[in-house]
Order: structure tokens, then C-alpha cells, then sequence
């Protein structure tokens, strides 16, 4: 089974730029995208309900143009969910939870937080309230994937020296995905390179994509259960639409 997560930072501007027929040619069972910034009615009609796919979209309730979350998968789940709990989380459309036999995929969109770091709370917030959640799942079978806003060691980004203070790489930030990895969920591209220069954003300002100044925030865990059944953990690099770029792995299920 092929997984992929991408933080498309708009779909209408992605699929101006090739999403779909990217899309297709990837054939993946599960395709998780975030920050979707569109209501139903604004998608490209043929991203609605794309060829040999089931389409779930949770839009920001509050806000258009803001946020959002979709996932297109093969087979039809058991059950879908569009909220964590949280009601400011919920409202902004940021998580999508999918219940298969075998597993449950949850997709998340989690807050950045600010650049002055005036919603730091509010995301911490939602990280406490994601963990006591992954505490109480983590002897069932969970793939946990989307946009987490956060590097978690200094290898994840180009420039940790610099940034040890800012917005997405300060200590009480990485302290929360620690708290994931320590409930034995597996940052799974991690199961399979441990070198530095990986990244999954770059910032619009400075070039920062040609000169690979970049961060990695966009992860795949799974849950130790899973471990075993894991192939393959990849960061697409070199697809462009986004200030991201796609996540993925290879799983037996």
C-alpha cells in the first residue's frame, strides 16, 4: 500500500500547477492533503471525485480560504471522522480520521503557531490534546500523517543555530513530538535515513527552495504495531505547487 501526504498550501493553485495529473500518476491507495484553503464548490471539478477514488474534504468551517483537509482513498473506509474534539481545531477543518479493518488513518493540518509566535498556546494546546489521544490509541493500528509545523531535532532543518528560538523549532514544540515518538509511535522516514538535508518546506522568501535552505515538518508516523509491516519512508523533494512538498511510505496492509 502506498501512503502520501502533502501540504498543498492552496488546491486550487496546486492543481494550476499539475496537481492532478500528478494525482494519477502516482496511483497511490491513500493521498492525505492539508491546507486545502477551499469549500467543496470551490475545488476543481475533477478533484471532487477523482477516477477510482473515494473524496472526503473538511473544509474550514470559520474561515474560507483558511486551512482545510482532504483525503482520496481507494477503498472505501468504515468509517470517517472530520473532528478531533477540539472546537476551534474542529472548525478550521483540520483533521480527516479514516477506519479501516485493519488500521485508522488520521490526516492533520496542525497550527503553525505565528511567526511571533501569537498562537503558540493555541497550538500546544492542540498537541497536548493530540497526545493524550495517542496515548489512549497506541495498542491499535494508527498511521498518523499531515503538516505537524514542527522540526524535530536539529538534522530536520538547514539552519537549527539560527532558529533555536523561532517559531516551529523551539524547545516546547519539539518536546511535543518527542512525547509522540515516546508512546512508541515511528517516525517512519527515520526507520529509514537518518541524515541530515532532508526537507519538506522552504520558505517562499530567499530563494530558499533553490538553495535548499529548507525544514522537515511534514511526517508519517505509524504506530509500533506497524513497524514490522513498514517498506519504505520517502520525501518526494523534487515535485513543485507547493512551499511543500509530498511525504510517503510503503506498507504492507
Amino acid at each position: 500500500m502506498k501512503i502520501i501526504s502533502w501540504n498543498v498550501n492552496g488546491i486550487r493553485a496546486a492543481n494550476e500547477k499539475g496537481f492532478f495529473n500528478w494525482f494519477k500518476g502516482q496511483n497511490a491507495d491513500i493521498v492525505g492533503l492539508q491546507e486545502i484553503k477551499a469549500q467543496v464548490e470551490q475545488f476543481p471539478v475533477e478533484l471532487i471525485k477523482p477516477e477510482n477514488y473515494f473524496s472526503f474534504i473538511n473544509p474550514s468551517k470559520v474561515k474560507k480560504g483558511h486551512s482545510g483537509t482532504t483525503v482520496y482513498t481507494k477503498t472505501k473506509p468504515s468509517k470517517i471522522q472530520d473532528f478531533l474534539g477540539m472546537k476551534e481545531f474542529d472548525d478550521e477543518g483540520r483533521v480527516l480520521k479514516l477506519d479501516y479493518p485493519e488500521f485508522s488513518l488520521i490526516n492533520f493540518y496542525i497550527p503553525y503557531g505565528g511567526r511571533d509566535k501569537e498562537n503558540l498556546v493555541y497550538k500546544l494546546k492542540v498537541y497536548d490534546y493530540l497526545i493524550k489521544y495517542l496515548d489512549k490509541a497506541k495498542d491499535k493500528n494508527i498511521i498518523l500523517m499531515g503538516d505537524f509545523n514542527i522540526a524535530h531535532t536539529e538534522i530536520d532543518l538547514a539552519n537549527p543555530k539560527a532558529n533555536k528560538n523561532n517559531i516551529m523549532f523551539t524547545v516546547p514544540e519539539r518536546e511535543k513530538i518527542q512525547k509522540i515518538i515516546d508512546l512508541e509511535y515511528i517516525d517512519t522516514f527515520r526507520e529509514f535515513n537518518k541524515q541530515g538535508g532532508n526537507y519538506t518546506w522552504w520558505s517562499y522568501m530567499l530563494n530558499a527552495r533553490d538553495r535548499d535552505i529548507g525544514w522537515r515538518i511534514d511526517y508519517i508516523f505509524v504506530s509500533k504495531s506497524l513497524k514490522a509491516k513498514l517498506k519504505n519512508a520517502f520525501i518526494l523533494k523534487d515535485v513543485l505547487g507547493s512551499d511543500h512538498c509530498p511525504v510517503g511510505i510503503e506498507i504492507s496492509l
